[in-house]
């Protein structure tokens, strides 16, 4: 495992850094998306959307669980934190294993459906506009991935 970290001074550069990763992610790649609340979670999974190419409006599938979109492959939003309590297996190996890209918030509350090669982000406040955006490359493809996005 390798870890990378890099600095948003803005919700913009967020989504900028979030599109470049997006860019790079091919079918069956995962990654978890862990953080504070309103640290820019959902404007993370919004760049990576554009970097695939989706053209739909994505916003937290808090409700609904799994929101699904279609751009240049499959992109697949999950939000698990209301399975915290939960043994429910809800299938997400045909996520993991598919298609398309996955990105899970709240994942810990999932580990041990988690595939092991995947990319772990969390994004925390350093202060009022600053975040710091840590991914941790759990394969050598994602080790790659952030290699090219970290220039």
């Amino acid at each position: 495992m390798k870890r990378y970290e890099w600095i948003s001074s803005s919700p913009e550069e967020t989504k900028d850094f979030a599109e470049k990763l997006g860019q790079q992610l091919e079918a069956g790649d995962v990654l978890t998306l862990e953080g504070d609340l309103g640290a820019g979670k959902t404007t993370f999974t919004k760049g990576l959307g554009l970097g695939l190419g989706v053209k739909r409006t994505i916003n937290s599938p808090t409700f609904t669980i799994i929101k699904e979109y279609m751009g240049r492959i499959p992109f697949y939003h999950m939000d698990v934190y209301r399975l915290e309590d939960s043994e429910e297996d809800l299938g997400f190996d045909e996520y993991f294993e598919g298609e398309g890209v996955t990105v899970v918030e709240w994942a810990h509350f999932i580990e041990d459906y988690l595939p092991e090669e995947r990319l772990d982000l969390s994004i925390h406040y350093l202060d009022e506009t600053r975040r710091k955006i840590t991914l941790d490359a759990q394969s050598s493809h994602f080790e790659e991935i952030c290699e090219a996005i970290m220039k």
